[in-house]
């Protein structure tokens, strides 16, 4: 008798996510997430950076859900989008673009919920989410309508 054993397909970490913009850019964008937020330190601004990566890819592979991000991980989605060169090309390397569209505030249920279906898609997608930039933080008081939006709207 032959046994075979199914190999695991490993949940990607924060290094792999780090490495969807170049080693120079992501310090440039954490180095903003830390000018931004004076007393953060260079450790905890990249971490946000890493998560507002796994943020951004998730929502590129799923165009269609409503996805909202921790109001940590949107200080770092907001360093990324103000540093347009590398958003454009982060964006284009993952096949589309994920407009941030900020929205009414939603209800706290709605944006635990929310919270909720982007922790479950970011790990659908291959990612690990960073608990504790997701469970302390809260929802961001934006974009219950981020992601990709087709031509038009």
């Amino acid at each position: 008798m032959t046994v075979t054993a199914l190999q695991e397909v490993p949940v990607q970490d924060a290094t792999d996510a780090r490495g969807l913009i170049s080693e120079d850019a992501f310090r440039d964008v954490a180095d903003a997430v830390q000018r931004s937020n004076p007393d953060m330190n260079y450790n905890s601004a990249s971490r946000i950076v890493v998560e507002a990566l796994k943020f951004v890819a998730t929502a590129a592979k799923f165009p269609d859900c409503q996805m909202r991000p921790s109001k940590l991980v949107d200080k770092g989605w907001h360093s990324l989008v103000l540093n347009t060169r590398v958003y454009e090309t982060l964006c284009s390397d993952l096949g589309r673009f994920v407009h941030h569209t900020p929205d009414q505030p939603a209800s706290d249920p709605a944006r635990t919920v929310a919270l909720d279906l982007t922790q479950d898609l970011m790990t659908e997608a291959g990612y690990q989410p960073d608990l504790t930039l997701w469970l302390e933080s809260g929802a961001a008081m934006c974009c219950n309508t981020c992601g990709p939006k087709k031509p038009g709207n």
